[in-house]
């Protein structure tokens, strides 16, 4: 089998703006994604999708379209696409990082390898180790507290037990919208607190010990990309667990955060990992480590969700009974773009049984979105 032909289709769509998100990185109402369709010379289709947030990733939907356009698709055609490792390396030769964008690509060839073989990607990964219905959090805006606390207690009503609260703006503000969301909620529901690395190591300590009667379940990426140092100080110090997100993308930044002893959880996703099989080989190492992982977001629409969602059912190390990731991205948007569409609610999405993927992209309505 080989690929013929690679095509991109831009797109853009509004989130839902009762659950926009605000965050150390600024306001998200917003998506852009590139839509990625590869065709064989067997007839069979594969799609890929790159969730592309240029403050978050460095890529936007132009970007990864010029990239792919202009310096990938010419080095994959005639590449049989079910050779997964081969497809990465070939693209890692072409360009550095770009994780996104590679991740589009790479999804597509797994959603080709499952068609071709009559099963879902995450039977090719080993699976399924769970149900195909996974649990899911849900993720709060940095909202002033009163607001925060009624959201929360909105979001208990629909279903969700463990909420993310968006941190790492103003420290006071921080710990005030926390604590009015615990009151609200009271003891039973589990709250994770997400700084997307907007605090430094005393700012994250003080913090984490002012909010010790609020019971954290998670504390993720109290401080900045990179600095792994940081990262280990607040593990030790503030009795809660760590979990690393924006500082690690590939294996590389996996090892030295399990060297510095940086995190009890690591969450992973296919797009921000660069694909499927690198996304899981972070999983098998922070396996061998004793580090549990579960999966993150970047609010993916449809494509990357299912990619997401045969990740987690594929690897027994994606903990989401212990540790709910955030799998919810369509569900944040007007538009759907998969005829049978994965079912999301009440706190869960269920990923689909059928061959590749598992979703059909609905090609002549992404023209309608484009930005």
């Amino acid at each position: 089998m080989e690929i013929t032909r690679i095509e991109t289709f831009p797109a853009e769509i509004a989130v839902r703006s009762e659950v926009a998100i605000t965050s150390s990185r600024g306001k998200h109402v917003r998506s852009p994604y590139l839509i990625v369709r590869i065709e064989t010379d067997t007839g069979l289709v594969g799609a890929g999708e790159a969730t592309t947030m240029v403050r978050w990733s460095g890529e936007s939907c132009w970007t990864a379209q010029s990239v792919i356009e202009r310096v990938l698709a010419p080095a994959l055609i005639g590449v049989d696409p079910t050779d997964i490792a081969a497809v990465d390396r070939i693209m890692d030769g072409a360009a550095v990082h770009n994780w996104f964008t590679k991740a589009a690509l790479e999804m597509a060839c797994w959603d080709i390898r499952g068609k071709l073989e009559d099963k879902p990607v995450y039977e090719l990964l080993g699976g399924p180790v769970r149900s195909r219905t996974v649990p899911a959090r849900f993720s709060m805006a940095a909202y002033d507290p009163e607001t925060a606390a009624a959201k929360a207690l909105e979001r208990v009503d629909w279903g969700y037990t463990t909420l993310k609260i968006k941190v790492g703006t103003d420290p006071e503000e921080d710990v005030a919208r926390v604590e009015a969301v615990r009151e609200a909620v009271g003891a039973g529901i589990a709250l994770v607190i997400d700084a997307n690395g907007g605090w430094n190591a005393e700012t994250a300590i003080r913090c984490c010990r002012q909010l010790e009667g609020s019971n954290l379940s998670l504390v993720e990426q109290p401080t900045p990309i990179g600095d792994y140092s940081s990262m280990a100080r607040v593990r030790r110090e503030i009795g809660v667990p760590v979990m690393a997100d924006d500082t690690c993308f590939d294996l590389v930044h996996a090892r030295e955060l399990l060297r510095h002893e940086a995190c009890d959880v690591i969450s992973v996703y296919p797009g921000k990992n660069g694909g499927i099989r690198k996304a899981a080989e972070i999983v098998q190492l922070a396996e061998e480590h004793g580090v549990a992982c579960t999966i993150g977001s970047n609010l993916e629409w449809d494509v990357a969700t299912a990619a997401m969602g045969h990740l987690v059912i594929g690897l027994e190390n994606m903990q989401v009974e212990t540790y709910p990731g955030d799998i919810l991205g369509p569900w944040y948007h007007h538009e759907r773009i998969v005829r049978q569409p994965l079912a999301i609610e009440r706190a869960s999405c269920t990923v689909s049984d059928r061959p590749g993927l598992g979703v059909e992209v609905d090609w002549a309505k992404l023209p309608q979105l484009r930005p």
